[in-house]
């Protein structure tokens, strides 16, 4: 499908592998140029050269911790600086300890908010004056149906989710006036690198072996299965192009 979308200009972050190497393949094939980010310079230099092989795109990796305002605001510098402008920001860098309140310490707390929440609200700020300056704009956030769903076992991600549900919203209601929209993608369990870590929480919190919790999830749906990265790619990239502009904050 044509999404009309050839040389936009993308920034994704987390996009070293799972969703956000889908996300980089999916734009990227659509003919955008995206400017990548992750913590570990290695694999996302080889994320960018494997993309930018198959799709014939620019794909710039810079490395960046999303935990570090600085390392944040450098990133959408680097990245405005080499795109030439930000048609589209796509914030997926984020993961938050899965687990009860019992086992959860101050630092997995810590780190639910500081990059799931705060990685996402350092990139707006400064991209979102770059939109305005273009009158133009398109930010998604990577969220998690955990954000609007009861999950105990998963309170730290949830917290974190509702978090940025509520920031979605609010921000598309203030940037609405100039010309730039907010999409929020809820998945539910995607089959990621992280996946495993998730489920070996909830076999410990539940008193499960391995096996037992890794089909608690596929079971509670009725596709029997969970998603796959390429499946939430593809509804990122789909609001994406000229002919669906319009979208605001979308679940």
């Amino acid at each position: 499908m044509d999404l009309a979308m050839r040389d936009k200009k993308a920034i994704v972050t987390g996009a070293s592998e799972g969703i956000g190497k889908a996300i980089t393949r999916a734009l990227a094939r659509e003919g955008v140029d995206v400017a990548i980010c992750a913590r570990r310079k290695e694999l996302l230099e080889k994320t960018a050269v494997e993309i930018a092989k198959e799709s014939g795109r620019k794909i710039i990796p810079i490395a960046a911790d999303l935990t570090k305002a600085a390392d944040a605001e450098n990133f959408i510098k680097a990245a405005h600086a080499a795109l030439g402008r930000i048609d589209i920001l796509v914030n997926n860098a984020g993961s938050a300890p899965g687990g009860v309140l019992d086992h959860l310490t101050e630092d997995d707390w810590a780190q639910a908010l500081q990059l799931k929440f705060m990685g996402y609200v350092r990139c707006m700020k400064h991209a979102l004056p770059i939109m305005q300056r273009q009158k133009k704009g398109r930010v998604v956030n990577l969220i998690g149906n955990d954000g609007v769903k009861v999950s105990y076992w998963e309170i730290a991600p949830g917290a974190a989710n509702a978090a940025g549900q509520n920031l979605t919203k609010s921000l598309a209601s203030q940037y609405g006036k100039d010309n730039i929209s907010f999409v929020a993608v809820n998945p539910g369990p995607v089959r990621t690198e992280r996946w495993t870590g998730l489920v070996k929480a909830m076999a410990r919190d539940m008193k499960l072996t391995f096996e037992q919790a890794d089909k608690l999830a596929p079971a509670s749906i009725p596709l029997a299965r969970i998603a796959e990265s390429e499946e939430v790619a593809n509804l990122v990239a789909l609001p994406q192009g000229e002919r669906q502009d319009g979208w605001q904050a979308a679940c």
